[in-house]
C-alpha cells in the first residue's frame, strides 16, 4: 500500500509592479475606461447645477454676451450688438447685474438668433447641453463604441458646456472637417471655412490644407467664410459690419492688462509668457512656437497621406500655435486623442503611451483647476505632449509594445 503524497499549497505567481503595468499599458482596461468615464459623467451633474445657478444668478456667465446679442438682433437692432450700452440694456433683462461684450464677427449672429428668442434660463441649458449632443454626435465617430462614453465624458467637453461657450460649434467645425475631408472634401472645406466666426482657431488649417494638397477643400473654405460674410450682410446690414470694430477696443483693454487672473485663464503659451515674462517675451516666444505648430502641420503630409493622421497633428498643434485660446474651446482635442487610442490599440500600446493619454485627456480640465493656484496655466505643456505623442506615432505606426492592443 503505498502512501499518498500531501497535496502542494499553490503558490500564486508574484504580481507585477504598479509601475510595470503603467508602462505596459495594462491600465486601464475597457471595463475600467468605461466605469470611470461614467464616473466623470455622474460627477458633472451637480458641477453642472452649480454653475446653472451661478450662470442665471449674480455671478453671470459668458453666455450673457450670445443672449444678449440674439436678443438685439430679433428685435431688429443687429448694429447694436457691439455697443456696450446697448447689450448692457439687453442683458439686464436677465437679472443677473452682470455685462459680458459680445466680440464675435457678425456671421456669428445666425448661431445667436434662436437664442434671443428664448428666455435667459432656456436659452442656456438649450445651448450648453444641446451643443455637447451635436458635438457628441460628430466626435463619437472617431472612436469604437465601447469609447463613446469616455468620448461624451470628455473634460473638455464639460468646460464648453460649464461656461456655454463656442467650444462645440469651434469642435464641430473642426472635427467635422478633418472627418469628411478623405471622401467629401467640398463638405470638409465649407465645414472649416465657416470658422470665420472664430478665425483664430483656423490659424493652421489653410496651412494644412495646402500642403496636402487638398485643393476641393481649400475653395470650399474659401467659398464658404466669403459666402458666410456676404450672408451676414445681407442679413444683419453693413452698419453691423461697420459697428464690429468697436469690440476690438474691450479686447484691446482685456490684452492690456499686466499680469492677472485673466492670462491665467488662457491656455496659450503667450498667456503664460506675458503673465510671467511680459509682452516682448510673449509675443517673440508665441511667434516661434506658432511657425513650428505650422511647419509640422504641413511636414506631417510627408510622413503619412491619411487626413485624420495628419488632421491629429494640425489640431493639436492648433492647441500650441493659436495665440488666443481658453479651456472652453477644446473640445476639438478629442480628435487626436481618439486617434491616438485607435493607432495604440490596433499597433500596440508604447511604453508608458497610455497612463499619458489618460493624463491628456484630463489635461483640460486638470490644467484650469490648477491655474489659479499654481500661479501659471499649464496646458501648452499638455498640448506639447499630445502633439509629440501624434508626432511619434506618425514614425512608428506598426511600434509593437510588449502587450498587446487586444486587452485593451
Amino acid at each position: 500500500m503505498t502512501a499518498k503524497a500531501a497535496p502542494q499549497p499553490a503558490i500564486n505567481p508574484p504580481s507585477e509592479p504598479w509601475w510595470r503595468v503603467l508602462r505596459d499599458g495594462g491600465w486601464p482596461d475597457l471595463s475600467r475606461v468605461r466605469v470611470y468615464a461614467a464616473m466623470v459623467l455622474i460627477a458633472y451633474l451637480p458641477m453642472l447645477a452649480v454653475v446653472f445657478a451661478q450662470a442665471t444668478g449674480h455671478v453671470g456667465s459668458d453666455f450673457l454676451a450670445f443672449w444678449g446679442a440674439g436678443h438685439l438682433a430679433v428685435g431688429g437692432h443687429p448694429a447694436q450688438v457691439y455697443d456696450l450700452a446697448a447689450e448692457q440694456a439687453a442683458q439686464a433683462l436677465t437679472g443677473t447685474g452682470q455685462l459680458v461684450a459680445f466680440v464675435n464677427p457678425p456671421p456669428f449672429l445666425f448661431a445667436t438668433l434662436p437664442l434671443g428668442l428664448l428666455p435667459y434660463g432656456v436659452a442656456w441649458i438649450a445651448f450648453a447641453l444641446g451643443g455637447w449632443a451635436i458635438w457628441f454626435a460628430v466626435a463619437r465617430k472617431l472612436a469604437p463604441p465601447h469609447l463613446a462614453l469616455a468620448v461624451l465624458a470628455f473634460p473638455g467637453a464639460y468646460l464648453a458646456a460649464s461656461h456655454a461657450q463656442t467650444g462645440f460649434i469651434t469642435g464641430v467645425l473642426l472635427i467635422g472637417g478633418v472627418i469628411a475631408l478623405p471622401r467629401r472634401p467640398w463638405h470638409s472645406g465649407a465645414l472649416l471655412g465657416a470658422l470665420v466666426i472664430k478665425p483664430h482657431l483656423a490659424l493652421l488649417v489653410p496651412v494644412w490644407l495646402l500642403a496636402g494638397r487638398q485643393w476641393r477643400a481649400l475653395a470650399s473654405a474659401a467659398m464658404a467664410a466669403i459666402g458666410l460674410c456676404l450672408a451676414a450682410l445681407l442679413a444683419f446690414g453693413w452698419q453691423t459690419w461697420a459697428a464690429w470694430p468697436q469690440a476690438f477696443a474691450v479686447s484691446k483693454v482685456l490684452m492690456a492688462q499686466g499680469p492677472s487672473a485673466f492670462w491665467l485663464r488662457m491656455c496659450t503659451p503667450y498667456a503664460a509668457l506675458h503673465q510671467h515674462g511680459g509682452p516682448l517675451v510673449a509675443m517673440v516666444g508665441q511667434a516661434a512656437l506658432t511657425l513650428l505648430a505650422a511647419a509640422l502641420s504641413a511636414l506631417a503630409w510627408r510622413r503619412s497621406r491619411d487626413p485624420q493622421a495628419t488632421g491629429a497633428v494640425m489640431l493639436a498643434a492648433t492647441a500650441l500655435g493659436s495665440p488666443y485660446l481658453f479651456s472652453y474651446d477644446l473640445p476639438f482635442l478629442i480628435q487626436p486623442l481618439c486617434w491616438l487610442a485607435t493607432q495604440a490599440r490596433v499597433n500596440g500600446w508604447r511604453a508608458w503611451e497610455k497612463p499619458l493619454l489618460v493624463l491628456l485627456w484630463l489635461a483640460p480640465l486638470a490644467t484650469r483647476a490648477a491655474a489659479l493656484p499654481l500661479g501659471v496655466n499649464l496646458m501648452p505643456l499638455a498640448a506639447a505632449g499630445l502633439l509629440w505623442l501624434v508626432w511619434t506615432r506618425l514614425d512608428h505606426p506598426q511600434h509593437r509594445s510588449v502587450r498587446s492592443a487586444v486587452g485593451g
